[in-house]
């Protein structure tokens, strides 16, 4: 299996929860034998934020004029995390609720593989799949408690990353591990916290012995909450 990991959190692992949710995966993941890690760190990536540079660019390749030095970076870097992402078979993604969102740089990521010919393309009765077989798995940290009905409208980070993965691009997302509401109520905070890492062991120890991976480990259908 080859496991691409998308590590969307550049604080230290004693203060961001969700790069202590990295660095737990990492340490267990690295006891599979069948398994062929990727780390991208879309922090220590040259990353070219999307924008016209990009169609500045194409424009440019078309008429054979020379391109500008950021525009150079964000085709690299575009073609980079397209060639990485179609490689994996299962993706972990890794990053915190950000003032209701993910991380800009993690956005990014996504623009750079949000691409009509490469994870779908349009079709007469709408979006075709070119890349259904792909398993996506969510991990996030968020400080506040988004699970009940009327906060769920305000969380665009999870609720985001699951609709382009699984709605726009037919992906299957086989697990979420969610910690949250460790900032709301400091006093349960270790306990939320320690609950939530357990089960980032446990999806890692899953996808260790996870055969084929055609079996799903958790149900794609509902959040997993540790509050």
């Amino acid at each position: 299996m080859n496991l691409l990991v998308v590590k969307a959190n550049n604080r230290p692992a004693t203060v961001g929860v969700s790069s202590k949710m990295y660095t737990t995966f990492m340490e267990k993941i690295k006891e599979a034998k069948n398994v062929n890690v990727t780390v991208y760190d879309v922090f220590e990536e040259d990353m070219p934020y999307f924008g016209e540079e990009f169609f500045s660019a194409l424009g440019k390749l078309q008429s054979g004029e020379e391109l500008s030095n950021v525009e150079e970076r964000l085709l690299a870097a575009k073609q980079k995390a397209k060639d990485i992402f179609a490689s994996a078979d299962v993706v972990v993604f890794i990053f915190p609720l950000w003032n209701l969102t993910i991380p800009a740089r993690l956005h990014t990521l996504i623009d750079y593989i949000d691409e009509a010919g490469y994870t779908f393309k349009y079709g007469s009765d709408g979006p075709v799949y070119l890349m259904p077989e792909k398993k996506i798995i969510l991990m996030n940290a968020r400080g506040g408690d988004y699970s009940s009905p009327e906060m769920q409208t305000m969380e665009h980070a999870v609720n985001y990353m699951r609709h382009i993965f699984a709605g726009m691009f037919g992906m299957k997302v086989i697990d979420e591990v969610i910690i949250e509401g460790h900032n709301a109520s400091p006093d349960k905070a270790e306990e939320i916290i320690r609950n939530g890492l357990d089960r980032v062991v446990e999806t890692a120890e899953e996808l260790t012995i996870l055969d084929g991976i055609e079996t799903p480990i958790g149900d794609s259908s509902t959040s997993v909450l540790v509050e």
